[in-house]
């Protein structure tokens, strides 16, 4: 009987402390399969789709860089507006108007974007200073017209005119490093005040 008792109690430790565990184990191991292989196929259609998320990527980054390449080199308002200053001085070169001064205003603060402006007077003829507005909306780089005067540099030469204009251009901040940062620039060749002047709304 005594034998039979250990027999007995063995048998029920056995289960209790090996068999049950071991039971409930595959219990829960049975259960998360399904999860698992739901998982499984999940990572196995993500793999299945890289190549066209990879195309899609390519795709979005050469559409953000050609429309990054129509704006201001930066990363900050003193570079772009140097390099804005460049661009429109050759501009005008271009248009054989004869660039009386011009002064960087302050940038403003878009959404994701700055507005660099510069204020620039030139002097020419009605043909020349069409033409530099012409340049300037034809430029590669986005330039905005935000404000134009013209009046007559003296009432003997009506076709002779004086321009004040202000030009906008952009730069998305942090686009590129710089290893400086040089000031504004402004330098005024000559000004002199005019005897007649009209005003024409921003273009």
């Amino acid at each position: 009987m005594i034998g039979l008792g250990l027999i007995a109690a063995g048998a029920i430790a056995a289960y209790l402390y090996v068999l049950e565990p071991l039971l409930t184990r595959q219990r829960e191991l049975a259960e998360a399969i399904p999860a698992r292989e739901a998982l499984l196929e999940r990572r196995r259609l993500l793999i299945a789709q890289r190549p066209r998320i990879t195309a899609d990527l390519e795709s979005v980054t050469r559409r953000v860089e050609d429309g990054t390449a129509h704006f201001l080199p930066g990363p900050t308002a003193p570079l772009a507006a140097s390099a804005l200053q460049k661009l429109v001085k050759g501009l005008a070169t271009e248009a054989n108007v004869d660039v009386r001064s011009e002064r960087v205003l302050p940038p403003v603060a878009l959404a994701g974007l700055h507005e660099v402006p510069i204020e620039l007077t030139v002097a020419g003829t009605i043909r020349q200073t069409a033409g530099l507005l012409q340049q300037l909306e034809q430029a590669e780089q986005l330039l905005t017209v935000k404000d134009l005067k013209l009046r007559v540099t003296s009432v003997g030469q009506p076709r002779e005119l004086l321009a004040t204009v202000v030009i906008a251009g952009y730069f998305l901040p942090g686009a590129m490093p710089a290893d400086r940062e040089d000031g504004p620039k402004r330098s005024d060749i000559s000004s002199a005040p005019s005897p007649s002047s009209a005003s024409i709304p921003a273009y």
